[in-house]
């Protein structure tokens, strides 16, 4: 019997993963809570920042994109630049992608990776199955990667809860429960600024803490959009054309230059259509830095060092970080030991391969993983598009 491939993930990236390989005939595994990190991640009524074009989880055959899931399932159509999706629509279309193309998903958790010698893997689920893939896929997503800034350390010394002081934007399903408190939000991308017109219309008196001048700021209008540059997923710009369709390059580029252009490329911006609903209902205060956090009283206290120098204190009822999330090898702590010390890494990144192939033969990783190596494109959905043909080529190659 030949041992089946073991994808680890059941988000966009998994999904995808999951639905080449099917089609290749190849043995697959799937394991994950379909579409979590967006189900239990994203705050209820949040809308995705992403356009329909860039919001497609890549399928093997026709027929599966956002736009065949709204007229299957009867709803609006969503297909310009100017159609909003509800972060509703995406996990239920996420949903429906699962039902038609990976049905036989295993909802249980994979405990342990371990290598076992040329055989391929020996896996372990919390159901208490053990059993050996010749391959595993890694496709997490954004799975134990919350990052919190050292400066909030202080305020949250057993990391960042929802009912302590200091929490994560990714804590949040629910922005009611601060209705007439008094919240500060640290970050300046969509999360952030997302975060705190959701709260404040929820009844939450809101102050955005950004750093540098000018940090939050939105994005143009798709009828303000340049007309004499390439369209992209993201905008009409030259580079984002190239990370989007040419991504092959960029693990070419030196280990400084990756890493700065996937923080920066696609950085920090709110959407255009959220300005409306940010300005005038959300005080921002921009800072040169956040020199440190502690909490008074059972409250958290924010010392921010001002733009023009000044040491200024911020208080409040409870501090969301909506400051994004790190990819570390360290954090997939379902990869043994030994495994994880097998991998070659830059950052605490995989360094990958042709074929988002690891320097462990067999193992495999997509998704925002897969950024440090093939670009800013790898931390959207429209990344499946290039990442699940190519790692299941290879796969299949590589494996036969």
């Amino acid at each position: 019997m030949i041992s089946p491939v073991a994808v680890i993930g059941a988000g966009p990236f998994g999904l995808s993963t999951a639905a080449h390989l099917r089609a290749r005939g190849i043995p697959v595994r799937v394991f994950g809570d379909p579409m979590v990190s967006w189900r239990a991640h994203m705050p209820a009524g949040m809308l995705l920042k992403s356009t329909p074009v860039a919001s497609n989880i890549d399928a093997p055959q026709r027929g599966h994109n956002l736009l065949d899931y709204c007229d299957a399932a009867g709803i609006r159509r969503l297909v310009t630049d100017e159609d909003i999706i509800p972060v509703q629509t995406f996990i239920d279309y996420g949903e429906w992608f699962k039902e038609k193309l990976v049905p036989d998903l295993e909802q249980v958790r994979v405990v342990s990776v371990d290598r076992k010698g040329t055989a391929g893997f020996d896996l372990k689920l919390d159901s208490g199955e053990q059993f050996t893939a010749r391959a595993v896929v890694v496709a997490t997503g954004l799975s134990g990667l919350a990052q919190l800034p050292p400066a909030l350390a202080a305020a949250a010394p057993d990391g960042p809860t929802p009912t302590g002081p200091v929490s994560h934007s990714s804590q949040h399903s629910d922005l009611s429960r601060f209705a007439g408190r008094e919240l500060i939000v640290v970050g300046a991308g969509q999360s952030a600024l997302e975060t705190a017109a959701l709260a404040a219309e929820a009844g939450a008196s809101v102050r955005v803490v950004a750093r540098g001048k000018g940090s939050v700021a939105f994005g143009e209008p798709p009828w303000k959009q340049p007309k004499l540059r390439p369209e992209s997923p993201f905008g009409r710009a030259w580079s984002l054309y190239a990370i989007s369709y040419y991504p092959h390059p960029y693990r070419y580029l030196p280990p400084q230059a990756r890493h700065f252009l996937v923080r920066r490329v696609l950085g920090p911006l709110g959407a255009w259509w959220l300005r409306e609903r940010f300005e005038g209902k959300v005080e921002k205060r921009e800072v040169r830095r956040i020199a440190s956090a502690d909490v008074q009283d059972g409250s958290p206290v924010l010392r921010v060092e001002t733009l023009g120098g000044r040491i200024r204190d911020l208080s409040a009822d409870h501090v969301i970080a909506a400051t994004g999330y790190r990819v570390d090898i360290a954090a997939m702590d379902f990869l043994g030991p030994a495994l994880r010390a097998r991998l070659t890494t830059s950052r605490g990144t995989p360094k990958l391969g042709a074929g988002y192939a690891s320097s462990v033969p067999g193992l495999y990783f997509t998704g925002l993983p897969a950024a440090a190596s093939y670009g800013p494109v790898m931390r959207f959905v429209c990344g499946t598009e290039f990442a699940s043909p190519r790692l299941v080529g290879h796969l299949a190659r590589a494996h036969a």
